[in-house]
Formats: C-alpha cells, structure tokens, sequence
C-alpha cells in the first residue's frame, strides 16, 4: 500500500496525487505566511488569422496573505478575469508557478486542478452562474457535492446568513438580482475555502445592492478566515479597499499592450 503524502509538496503526475493532502494542503497549511505566491506567470492566446501569439498575462511576482482581502483595479480586457481563471485552475499557465498554500497548482493536470478548485477556493462571479433549473438550496449542495461532501446544515445556514433563510426553495429566476448574488456568495463559500476569487462581484447590480452584497462577502470571509481577492474597475467598490492595486502595474502584458 503506498503511503500517504505528509507534505505539500506535488508531481506533475496527477495519478500521484492523492486528494486527501490536496484538502489538507488547502485548508491547513499556509499559516501565517502567504497563502498565494505567483512567479513568472504567463498566458498567450493565438492572434486572429494564425500569425503568431498575443500575451494576455505575464505577471512577475504576485502574493497573497492568508486571510487578507485585497482589490485589483483592473478595465475591461486588462486580462484581470484571465489572471484569476489562471489562480482557479480554470486555464493551464504557458508559464510560471501558482501556489496556493504549498500546492503548485501549474505543476498539475486538470483533473487535479479541479480538484484543488473545488476543496480550496471559491469562485464569486460576475454573472452568479446559477443552475437555472434547480433550487436556492440545491445551487449550493450541487457546489458542495465537488468538494469535500454536501452537508445540507452548512448550506441551510450559509443560506440563512446571507439573508435568504426563508428561500430555499425558489429557484434563481424568482429571485431578485440581488438575491441571486446572495446565492452566488454562500455557494463560493460552502466548501470552507481558504481563497475567494471576486470577478467583478457587483457588476450587474445597482448602486444600494452592490454596497450591500459586497459588505456581506467581505463579512462572510472575515467570519471564515478565507482570503479575498477582488477584481473591479468600480472606483466606489475599490474605495472599500486598502489596499489597491493597478493590475497593469503587475501585468506587463498590459503595459506592452499600451
């Protein structure tokens, strides 16, 4: 019988990689010191046409303390949403290393990064990404059930803290926009993860629920130890921020783009 894993560290082979340690890696071992380091990080996509590549993301150095929340300030096609597909395992690096607590994510295949996904971090997007078809409740078990097992009380009082107790049978579309949002916070937070990745959180919200759901997903990552990473290029949302940073200050794509 192999022995198990008693350290972090990852292969590049995914058929080594038990998920035990992935969740312990995740959730236990980062401290202190920071949660998310990234080194060299690139990302190309091919021009229209075949004739060569465009650098979407080359980020030299990039860091992340557990439990910290910071903002991004980023516009549209700054390769913000990349950089943070790229964090989530979503998208496979060109180059470069992420790693979340002491996971090298780029050192694993996909099967692996989902994984790591799912068990350690929470994904807020912009556009919520409900399952139209099924209920409050049944959003947030379905996120669970990749992660490390649905628990129907967690998510009944995920739910009831963002407010929406007594929805838990409604289905997305007879929820306000607002609502809905609420839904998409206490899913990213279901599987306990050490980061939340915010992709434009309050973008298809007005002015009064923007502030308010974005109070209540800094609370819930306060209340759970998680760490927030938020991009934006809504000065009101940044303001709620310190720090700030310029994305095309990290992203020499961008600048070169420029």
């Amino acid at each position: 019988m192999r022995r198990p894993h008693r350290t972090a560290a990852v292969s590049p082979h995914e058929d080594e990689i038990a998920p035990g340690p992935l969740v312990r890696t995740a959730v236990f071992c980062y401290g202190p010191r920071r949660m998310l380091a990234i080194t060299d990080l690139q990302k190309s996509y091919p021009n229209p046409g075949g004739a060569g590549r465009r650098l979407i993301v080359d980020v030299p150095s990039f860091s992340l303390g557990a439990g910290e929340q910071r903002a991004l300030r980023g516009e549209s096609g700054s390769g913000k949403t990349t950089f943070l597909n790229l964090i989530a395992g979503i998208l496979e690096a060109d180059a470069g290393r992420i790693v979340i607590g002491e996971t090298d994510v780029t050192a694993l295949k996909e099967a692996a990064r989902d994984r790591v996904r799912a068990r350690a971090l929470g994904y807020i997007f912009q556009t919520f990404n409900l399952l139209q078809g099924h209920t409050v409740l049944e959003n947030v078990l379905l996120g669970m059930a990749f992660g490390p097992g649905v628990d129907r009380a967690r998510a009944g009082a995920l739910l009831e803290r963002v407010g929406l107790g007594d929805k838990l049978g409604h289905y997305p579309r007879q929820l306000s926009t607002g609502q809905q949002q609420r839904v998409a916070v206490a899913r990213a937070l279901a599987n306990r993860p050490a980061l939340v990745l915010a992709d434009e959180p309050t973008g298809n919200l007005d002015r009064r629920n923007a502030r308010e759901a974005l109070a209540l997903i800094r609370e819930v990552c306060r209340e759970t130890g998680a760490a927030l990473l938020l991009v934006s290029h809504d000065e009101d949302v940044l303001a709620q921020f310190d720090p700030v940073q310029d994305f095309s200050a990290l992203n020499r794509a961008g600048r070169a783009a420029a």
